[in-house]
């Protein structure tokens, strides 16, 4: 059973984020050379992959049994 709901869009933006450190870490251990501007677009792609994630993960339908499945914490 799941502790927590899952979220696609955090998912996906944290994924890029990790790759935009990797292009930086692989650029400062001199495994390639990676112009300064590289991350803007990257974490401005997975932002918007993100969005787009989380929006069908949002709009799709749910099954009946998990729609009002909350219980409060004790």
């Amino acid at each position: 059973m799941l502790r927590h709901e899952f979220h696609p869009g955090k998912l996906v933006a944290g994924l890029f984020l990790l790759a935009v450190a990797v292009v930086y870490a692989g650029d400062a251990g001199g495994a390639w050379d990676a112009p300064w501007f590289v991350a803007l677009p990257m974490v401005m792609a997975g932002l918007l992959i993100a969005g787009v994630a989380a929006a069908v993960h949002g709009i799709r339908p749910r099954s009946a049994g998990r729609s009002g499945d909350r219980r409060p914490l004790e």
